[in-house]
């Protein structure tokens, strides 16, 4: 606002009303007349037809606007991860189908493709989520210091990956091969497009028991979370007794826990001798 000589209303006038707008909240001056905020808008004027470029012959009167062209969609990754499970007859070729599977982005920062360890066929097949730096390097699953408390927790119940005989033995794998970028929570579509591949490996494997290590597993297989609310309550999944346990990790953060694994072992134990 403008106060002059020639202005309307003097200047005490006018800074009196300029602390009132303040007070208001106006902390802005957008123009230098007044605008009146009542009138109507003009209306504005209808866009005129794209003309058509030379030598196109015109659209008829009243014909409905063509379609844009739809963008090439990729393929259904989880639709192209079933069949490729479905063909394989055996569990090298599983490993290769799943080497081969290129339509998961964590393949493109991973080290190595990381299957399996411990011994095919045996009585308990464990699932964990993904792979972690040391797992990554080695190409074997648990490897790490989850993995070496896994290994005891096991052994304190008669089980090892390394057991020469099959009663004796564990198996073990994750729902994801490939590690994720600083160790992150798996994604979703990420878990939805390896799921036929963690079907089929546990149909190949054959165990008569499968453990969930953590929510990871859980939501995959059980289709839910909540590991402290699951762990230690039989459920069934895949066509087997599934048994949900806290992952090692879990266990490493939070020592008081391993009371409840404690119990989650004993209650495997009670069910392998149960089912023999």
């Amino acid at each position: 606002m403008d106060i002059g000589r020639d202005s309307e209303i003097d200047f005490d006038t006018a800074l009196a009303l300029l602390d009132w707008q303040v007070e208001l909240g106006a902390d802005e001056a957008i123009g230098d007349a007044p605008v009146n905020r009542y009138e109507l808008p003009q209306k504005a004027e209808a866009p005129r037809p794209a003309q058509a470029p030379a030598g196109t012959a015109p659209a008829p009167a009243g014909a409905a606007p063509m379609p844009a062209p739809a963008q090439a969609e990729g393929p259904d990754a989880v639709e192209v991860a079933r069949e490729a499970a479905a063909r394989a007859p055996d569990l090298d070729a599983l490993r290769a189908a799943i080497e081969a599977f290129d339509l998961c982005e964590l393949k493109k920062g991973a080290k190595t493709t990381v299957f399996a360890d411990g011994r095919p066929g045996a009585r308990v097949m464990i699932l964990g989520e993904a792979p972690g730096r040391d797992e990554d390097i080695q190409g074997k699953p648990f490897v790490g210091r989850a993995g070496q408390l896994l290994d005891r927790m096991f052994a304190a119940i008669g089980l090892s990956r390394d057991a020469p005989d099959l009663e004796h033995a564990f198996y073990i794998s994750n729902i994801l091969p490939w590690r994720p970028p600083h160790n992150r929570d798996p994604a979703p579509p990420e878990i939805a497009m390896m799921m036929p591949f963690v079907k089929r490996h546990v149909e190949l494997a054959a165990p008569e028991v499968l453990v969930l290590m953590g929510n990871t597993p859980c939501a995959a297989v059980l289709g839910k979370r909540g590991i402290t609310r699951m762990r230690g309550s039989w459920t069934e999944a895949l066509g087997l007794p599934v048994l949900p346990m806290f992952h090692p990790a879990y266990l490493l953060r939070n020592p008081a826990a391993k009371r409840e694994a404690w119990a989650d072992l004993l209650a495997l134990q009670a069910k392998l001798r149960e089912i023999s």
